[in-house]
C-alpha cells in the first residue's frame, strides 16, 4: 500500500495521459462536500500520485494501491466511501480485483468505479458485470468524476438507511406479530376458560332444578 505525498510529478510522461490536470488549484464542486475516504488502485506510479494530488485538494483523505493484492489487504482495516480500480491491472486483472472486493463482504457500502479507456467498451461491460458500480472513461475531468463520486456516495448511504429502515420495520412487524400471536392465544384461553364456566354454571342451574323437582315432588 503506498500512501499518497505531492513530490515527483514531474517527468512521469505516459503516466498522467489519462488526466486532466489543468486548473488544479482552483475550487471545484468537491470542496464544498464532506471529506470522503477514498481507495485509488492502479500499477500505474504516475497516475496514482495525480490521483492522490488532485483528489486531496477536492476533500478526500487518500489510500493509494499499487496491485489488486494490496487493495485487497487494505479491506479489512480501512472503511472507504469510495474505491476506483484501473481496468487494466495485471498482478490481479481489474474485473477479478473487483469481483473479489464484491465477495469479500469487507466494502462496508463502498462505491466501486472502474476506470477504462474510452474505446474500452468491452473491459467496461465486464468490470460493470463483476461488480463495479459505475465506469469512468479516461481520460476524464477530476470536476466531474468528483461530483459522480459523491453522487453514488449519497445513493449507497441512502440504500444503507433504507436497508437499515426496512431491518428496524422489519423488526417491529415480527415483534407485533409476535404480540398479535400471543394476545391471540390468550384470546383463545380466555374464550375457552368462559366455555369451561358457561358448562359449569349449566351443570350447577340443571342440578338445582334437579333437586328443585326432586323437592316439590316429595
Amino acid at each position: 500500500m503506498q500512501r499518497f505525498h505531492f513530490s515527483g510529478l514531474s517527468g512521469l510522461g505516459g503516466g498522467l495521459s489519462g488526466f486532466d490536470l489543468s486548473g488544479e488549484n482552483r475550487v471545484t464542486a468537491g470542496d464544498e462536500g464532506q471529506r470522503l475516504s477514498l481507495l485509488v488502485v492502479d500499477e500505474d506510479a504516475g497516475a496514482r500520485e495525480a490521483m492522490a494530488r488532485r483528489f486531496s485538494h477536492m476533500k478526500y483523505d487518500v489510500r493509494l494501491a499499487e496491485d489488486g493484492m494490496v487493495a485487497l489487504a487494505l479491506l479489512p482495516a480501512h472503511r472507504f466511501d469510495a474505491i476506483l480500480v484501473d481496468i487494466g491491472l495485471e498482478v490481479i486483472s481489474g474485473v477479478e480485483t473487483i469481483r473479489k472486493m464484491r465477495i469479500s463482504g469487507l466494502l462496508g457500502g463502498a462505491a466501486i468505479f472502474s476506470i477504462a479507456r474510452r474505446n474500452d467498451s468491452h473491459n467496461a461491460k465486464r468490470s460493470l458485470e463483476g461488480g463495479a458500480d459505475d465506469v469512468i472513461a479516461k481520460p476524464f475531468d477530476f470536476d466531474i468524476v468528483d461530483l459522480r463520486i459523491r453522487h453514488m456516495v449519497r445513493r449507497m448511504r441512502d440504500l444503507e438507511d433504507m436497508a437499515r429502515h426496512n431491518e428496524t420495520l422489519d423488526a417491529r412487524i415480527a415483534r407485533r406479530a409476535m404480540e398479535l400471536g400471543e394476545a391471540r392465544a390468550e384470546l383463545d384461553e380466555l374464550r375457552g376458560d368462559r366455555g369451561r364456566l358457561i358448562s359449569s354454571i349449566q351443570a350447577l342451574h340443571d342440578e338445582i332444578e334437579r333437586l328443585t323437582e326432586r323437592q316439590c315432588s316429595d
